[in-house]
């Protein structure tokens, strides 16, 4: 069973082999908020994610009872880096089924541990069924990500390693997607520290364990849509619901644009690279969804950084725009000698760095002896973008910006 001393087996287990990930103050989300804010960084973790933590330990458990057959795993690509990570360690075999959206980063990742991956289904829970059948067909243990007892039992070391070093937390933020982690994390700290809160933080687009928890009974959704891959889970799992009802305290929800502002905020800030289940805490704690008395401590769990790199690139491109750091134009030019240089030269007035041109002459929208011109900026903020635009506008020039 799921409990204090199942949890410190697993830490007896994973020590040596699990890397004990820094537990980190943060001065500025502290500043921020006005709590005292320490993250524990399992994006550092051997694999990139905390999943490493409850796949050694059920494979551990295996070896240990003399069941060294193949391994069987589904998953969108933390848990299957662990279960590929533990299976090489112990000389098994490891099958992993992965959702065919599965990012490309996480799929290597898996395949340069040396097991086999299959892609099928077009989300989680599509590759999990396929993966049991597999498993029943080919005699190979089966390891869930997070239903199973030793695997939340290995997750549960996190909690361990937090209260090591800060003994006196007041809320432990947790990613909750299947519910392992913070099953885990739960059932550790309200053993040995109760007065702690567990605060569960899940995606707007994967409300399966969210609406559970506050209808009190496992409902599930008929789909899933977030960039926090990790906690993409479309149905509840009525084991881990168990405990989250029984030990979670509050149980928020972020949207995509909070999740991915958090991410932008960690790497530019905080110099923390995180995948979009990583950093839902975090997407809680800056848009004022966490609500505990001034100068509280307070854990946020980084679960992971396996983020796809194209994924990263579209956050970072969207954020500065969002921020006022980077405009798009599309500006209507007479088309004749000059007409270009003009309105650079009002570009490089105002300090405007253009980053990205194009000319168009061609399009059926314009009028014969026109001319677009598509121009991305870097720019110095709201103010710097209001002067661009007054400038633009007392040189005569049309103009539409793109979002």
């Amino acid at each position: 069973m799921l409990d204090l001393n199942s949890i410190k087996k697993a830490y007896e287990r994973v020590s040596g082999v699990v890397h004990r990930t820094p537990f980190s103050y943060a001065p500025i989300l502290s500043q921020m908020s006005g709590y005292e804010v320490y993250l524990k960084k399992e994006n550092l973790q051997r694999t990139g994610a905390f999943k490493l933590r409850g796949a050694f330990n059920k494979i551990a458990s295996l070896v240990e009872s003399g069941n060294k057959g193949g391994v069987v795993a589904a998953s969108a690509g933390n848990h299957a880096q662990g279960v590929a990570f533990s299976a090489k360690y112990f000389g098994l075999e490891a099958t992993i089924v992965m959702p065919e959206s599965t990012p490309l980063t996480k799929v290597l990742g898996v395949k340069e541990f040396g097991a086999t991956v299959i892609l099928h289904g077009g989300n989680y829970d599509e590759a999990y069924a396929y993966a049991v059948t597999f498993a029943k067909e080919n005699n190979y243990n089966f390891v869930h990500p997070f239903t199973d007892e030793e695997v939340m039992s290995g997750q549960g070391t996190v909690a361990i390693e937090m209260f090591e070093e800060v003994e006196d937390l007041d809320a432990i933020v947790v990613p909750v997607g299947g519910g392992g982690l913070i099953s885990g994390i739960s059932v550790a700290s309200k053993a040995t520290h109760p007065q702690t809160k567990i605060i569960a933080v899940s995606a707007q687009g994967a409300p399966a364990m969210k609406n559970s928890f506050e209808a009190k009974r496992a409902l599930d959704t008929l789909s899933v849509r977030t960039i926090a891959d990790g906690i993409a889970v479309r149905d509840t799992s009525s084991i881990t619901l168990e405990y989250i009802l029984k030990n979670v305290d509050v149980f928020e929800s972020v949207c995509e644009d909070e999740i991915a502002s958090a991410i932008l905020f960690l790497l530019e800030r905080q110099k923390v690279l995180v995948e979009g289940a990583g950093a839902v805490g975090v997407a809680a704690l800056i848009h004022g969804k966490i609500d505990l008395p001034k100068g509280s401590k307070v854990a946020i769990v980084l679960s992971g950084g396996n983020i796809d790199v194209t994924m990263l690139s579209l956050i970072i491109e969207k954020g500065l725009m969002k921020s006022a750091r980077k405009m798009k134009l599309l500006v209507t030019l007479i088309d004749k000698p000059g007409a270009l240089q003009s309105f650079t030269k009002i570009l490089t007035d105002v300090g405007a760095n253009i980053v990205q041109i194009g000319y168009d002459r061609t399009s059926t929208d314009l009028e014969f002896g026109d001319a677009h011109v598509t121009v991305a900026l870097e720019t110095k903020g709201v103010e710097h973008q209001v002067q661009i635009r007054e400038k633009l506008k007392e040189g005569g020039f049309s103009f539409k910006e793109e979002h």
